[in-house]
């Protein structure tokens, strides 16, 4: 995955609709100094100097998919104390819809606090309810699922074992969601995965893998083997464990075992990580990608979340800005349709005229240059759509193109006078003119102007056309001959 397939996936996530089904709790943290030993007892004195409290457990799946712009949805029982209205004013500040979310008046609200100096955890404090909740919550949060009105794209499963997700409700929300076609992520807890049954992947650590499948997990071998009865046991199509320092390996039912490696970089503490994980990869699969595709986004957020401390989210920039990193040839000029829309829609709403031109652009020479420099000059900035090597071959036969879409998408992004590139496999750009709506369409002096492809279209918005006439003698044409004539 590129960075410009990031950018697209982060684009169609504003329209991913999710339901986050799970173990609700807050995470507290209290910040401070640890210089002394008390004179009551040989224990560190903890001098708090800041209190942070935090989205956590299915909240902290809930957030990150928030920070990816999704529509999300919580379904969960929560007591009725001061840190349920907590947990319910936070999410609604959120826009997270909040309808699913039950009271048991019975049951406490989970609040974990934190004590931490010098980054580092003291000691954890736990305030929760973990039986399990009644049959007639069972029944609520079942018929909130069902409900025909309520439409969602994924449904993840965050299971924190306090008692929400039963046997009953999860085997209920698995079989609504097969009905409806629906995926299911599960991020399991405990020994007994048979309450997962049917889901569409699960996303155990080594550790619960191994409790899960009774298999120690030594090598790679034993990690198969340990994937391969959870995938018979459980009837999911995908396993995903999570091997901390490793990276991640993936088991599909179709076969095909694919290693992850881990993203280097500094652990400063792994809390939430699996809530990462799992948000991460729902907003893939929800978006169209592939269980490995959206196991290696996965990958890389998971990468980023444990370079912080405490619960805490992981943004698109962050995701688009480290595997931009790990292409460095990738130039962030280049972009899919989507996501280049957005960008185009916000620099007009800031004024900006938009020039946009197309091309093959095979064997870039002077005239080229010098057309897109006059091509920039209609506008604050410029729109290069560029024929794929597939429209290329159709329009000027099977021997072209002579350099691959990706080399000429990176060098006609180093010029200054292009400000973004976007691939297209039609014959015609009209697909871009329809989604980008520039101000200004420009082609070479070869055309007339009744022969612009968009014309019509264009000037139908109150666009208009350019002509800018081409370098006499430079083309790529003249650029073969040449070369057959020294060298063939």
């Amino acid at each position: 995955m590129d960075r410009k397939d990031a950018e697209s996936i982060f684009t169609r996530a504003k329209g991913v609709r999710a339901l986050v089904v799970g173990d609700l709790m807050l995470d507290e943290y209290l910040w401070g100094k640890a210089e002394r030993i008390s004179p009551e007892a040989p224990v560190q004195v903890v001098d708090v100097r800041r209190e942070d409290l935090r989205l956590g457990g299915a909240g902290n799946v809930v957030n990150n998919l928030a920070a990816y712009g999704c529509g999300v949805s919580i379904c969960s029982v929560i007591g009725g104390d001061e840190n349920g209205t907590h947990l319910r004013h936070v999410f609604t500040g959120k826009g997270v819809d909040v309808a699913g979310v039950f009271e048991d008046p019975m049951r406490m609200t989970s609040k974990k606090t934190r004590v931490l100096a010098a980054n580092q955890q003291i000691v954890r404090i736990d305030r929760e309810s973990r039986e399990n909740i009644t049959t007639e919550l069972e029944d609520r949060i079942l018929a909130y699922v069902r409900d025909p009105g309520n439409l969602w794209d994924i449904i993840l499963i965050s299971d924190y074992g306090k008692g929400v997700l039963t046997q009953r409700v999860i085997q209920g929300i698995v079989i609504a969601a097969q009905e409806r076609g629906v995926r299911v992520v599960v991020d399991p807890k405990g020994n007994d995965y048979a309450k997962y049954r049917g889901a569409d992947i699960i996303t155990p650590n080594r550790k619960e893998a191994e409790a899960a499948s009774r298999i120690p997990i030594t090598d790679a071998e034993s990690l198969a083997r340990a994937a391969a009865v959870l995938l018979e046991e459980g009837e999911y199509q995908a396993v995903l464990i999570t091997r901390s320092s490793e990276g991640m390996s993936l088991f599909p039912r179709a076969g095909g075992e694919v290693h992850i490696p881990t993203v280097a970089r500094e652990v400063y503490d792994v809390t939430g990580a699996g809530d990462t994980v799992v948000a991460t990869l729902g907003v893939g699969l929800a978006c169209g990608l592939a269980f490995d595709e959206a196991a290696r986004l996965a990958n890389v957020a998971a990468g980023i979340a444990v370079g912080k401390v405490g619960t805490s989210t992981v943004t698109p920039k962050e995701i688009i800005g480290c595997i931009r990193h790990e292409h460095q040839d990738s130039d962030t000029k280049i972009k899919n349709l989507d996501a280049l829309a957005s960008i185009i829609e916000a620099e007009k709403r800031n004024g900006k005229r938009v020039a946009f031109t197309n091309g093959c652009f095979d064997l870039l020479h002077v005239g080229h240059v010098k057309y897109l420099q006059k091509a920039r000059s209609y506008g604050d900035l410029l729109v290069l759509g560029l024929n794929s090597d597939a429209s290329v071959r159709r329009l000027k036969g099977e021997k072209r193109p002579l350099i691959g879409q990706s080399e000429r998408a990176h060098i006609l992004a180093a010029l200054d006078c292009v400000d973004y590139v976007v691939i297209f496999e039609e014959d015609t750009p009209m697909g871009l003119l329809e989604t980008l709506r520039p101000h200004v369409l420009v082609k070479g002096g070869d055309y007339t102007p009744d022969r612009v492809v968009g014309k019509d279209l264009v000037e139908s918005y109150g666009g208009r056309i350019e002509l800018v006439e081409f370098v006499d003698g430079r083309s790529t044409t003249n650029i073969i001959e040449k070369i057959l004539q020294n060298y063939g």
